[in-house]
């Protein structure tokens, strides 16, 4: 199962923002890596530094890899619609980050994890692989034997995040993805019409 595995806190100073959730290293720290830090003179970025930097923003922010997310871009060119916004769709559309937007897990990371040891159902079917569409109306619930795990728990009590795209109910710690949510409501920093740029070159 391939996905990045490599330092985050750095990744997160490349781009400014604390893309993989909560990092007091990144607090101490919210400038670019490199020796001289923030007194180092970057000129300006060109138009496809920018494009670049935002492609890979998304592909780690979703813990997507190139060609998974390439993929996502096609599907996304060949629907009916603004792509950059259907792009972002599909990656908000998948298993694990369904998790994590339901407060299960306080990462994406976690939430992957979760999902690949079985841990979640989708319409009462065991589904162990984080990439999984979901889709409208799908039921997304811990199965019986993992509702006591203590980092479902966890997460749980430190949630209070609701998305209006996901209806969720703590007590038995079930799901419903309503619908795919529209651009207005995704809160990821992300300008998804870079990315279409990019790739229509």
């Amino acid at each position: 199962m391939a996905r990045y595995t490599g330092p985050k806190t750095k990744i997160a100073r490349k781009f400014g923002e604390a893309i993989f959730g909560d990092d007091k290293n990144f607090e101490k720290r919210n400038y670019p890596p490199g020796q001289h830090g923030n007194n180092r003179r970057r000129g300006k970025k060109s138009e496809y530094a920018m494009q670049l930097q935002e492609k890979q923003k998304a592909k780690y922010t979703y813990g997507i890899l190139e060609r998974q997310f390439r993929n996502l871009f096609k599907k996304a060119s060949a629907t009916s619609g603004i792509t950059g916004e259907i792009l972002l769709q599909l990656c908000e559309s998948r298993l694990d980050n369904v998790v994590f937007r339901m407060g299960l897990s306080n990462s994406r990371n976690g939430a992957r994890q979760l999902v690949s040891h079985r841990h979640i159902t989708v319409n009462d079917e065991l589904v162990s692989i984080p990439s999984y569409s979901v889709k409208e109306g799908d039921v997304i619930s811990v199965r019986e034997k993992s509702k006591s795990l203590t980092v479902i728990q966890d997460a749980l009590a430190n949630n209070s995040k609701v998305y209006e795209w996901l209806t969720f109910n703590a007590d038995n710690l079930t799901g419903e993805f309503v619908k795919a949510p529209e651009r207005i409501q995704i809160p990821e920093n992300i300008n998804e019409q870079f990315i279409v740029e990019l790739y229509s070159k």
